[in-house]
């Protein structure tokens, strides 16, 4: 069995809907949804190895959740932090912007903690939950240290948290440096805008800073994406590959919803079932096509708790 290490933050939800006959729901969050998405999709070969903190609070419910999951391998890395576990909560204003304020928050990794726990990984896939999962000096030695293929999903690294826990857009400080860390990134079209004025400039940075695929989600829009050559996500381009290589770009459509009722946690599906499909071997338009099908799935469940049940009624290619 090959191993994909799951680097994220479990979150404990409170959501407010659209909708005053909404009441609010409280459930696990953060890495969890990417976590049930890798559940649904992953390739039979592969095994899910969270890399996971949380606070002694709550560590009790967290165990039992990882212990549901019948795809994780058989040494799961939960760390119980002293600090308490990270809350957030939502308020929705429609199906894709939303006021999220946290409280909590677990340490950050150190190199000297996770380096040891990455050595019999054979790929990576990170998802900057709270944005204070690791800092770039660790990032940093990741890269150095890890040979297989690293996706990173960077989301939180664009927001700061003001006085009272809100969290508020930030410019992320020395993006090329973390663009080098990472073979894959994903971002939205709000954190692209906080990179560059357009779509093409962005890519064209990550590019050059080492990027192999770089993927943008634009909700109802779908997604867009930018490569070097045909991307393998087994094989990293070299130095020489890069320049000679032709760009390619595309955007793949949204999958259709009927009736969307929760959009929490679809960037995180939509990611882990890429990095999924990805590790199939399947071409990059196919695999984003795929994971907007699961990311559609997510949208008409609330919670993360059993929802990797929902998300295979969503999956094309089994």
């Amino acid at each position: 069995m090959k191993r994909l290490g799951v680097l994220g933050t479990m979150v404990w939800d409170t959501i407010y809907g659209r909708g005053a006959e909404l009441e609010p729901v409280e459930k696990w969050g953060g890495i969890s949804y990417a976590l049930a998405a890798l559940e649904a999709a992953l390739p039979s070969q592969w095994s899910i190895v969270p890399l996971v903190k949380v606070g002694s609070d709550l560590a009790p419910r967290a165990n039992e959740f990882l212990s549901a999951l019948t795809r994780s391998a058989d040494a799961c890395r939960f760390f119980e932090a002293p600090q308490p576990t990270n809350r957030v909560t939502l308020h929705y204003d429609n199906l894709e912007r939303c006021a999220e304020q946290m409280s909590g928050g677990v340490a950050a990794w150190t190199w000297s903690q996770l380096g040891p726990l990455v050595r019999n990984l054979d790929a990576i896939y990170i998802n900057f939950i709270s944005g204070f999962e690791m800092r770039l000096d660790t990032a940093r030695e990741l890269r150095s240290t890890f040979s297989g293929p690293i996706y990173a999903d960077l989301h939180s690294l664009f927001l700061g948290v003001d006085s009272s826990g809100v969290r508020v857009p930030q410019a992320l400080s020395d993006v090329t440096g973390w663009f080098s860390c990472f073979d894959i990134v994903q971002l939205n079209e709000d954190e692209m805008a906080l990179v560059g004025s357009n779509s093409v400039d962005v890519a064209a940075l990550a590019l050059e800073s080492g990027v192999g695929l770089i993927i943008v989600t634009l909700g109802e829009e779908g997604a867009e994406y930018c490569c070097a050559g045909d991307f393998e996500i087994q094989r990293r381009p070299t130095e020489t590959d890069r320049p000679s290589a032709p760009i390619r770009s595309g955007r793949v459509p949204a999958t259709p919803v009927e009736k969307p009722l929760d959009p929490t946690g679809c960037g995180d599906v939509f990611g882990a079932a890429t990095v999924s499909y990805l590790l199939r071997g399947i071409p990059v338009e196919e695999a984003l096509k795929e994971a907007n099908a699961l990311a559609a799935a997510n949208l008409s469940f609330r919670g993360a708790t059993e929802l990797h049940h929902h998300l295979r009624k969503g999956i094309i290619r089994q």
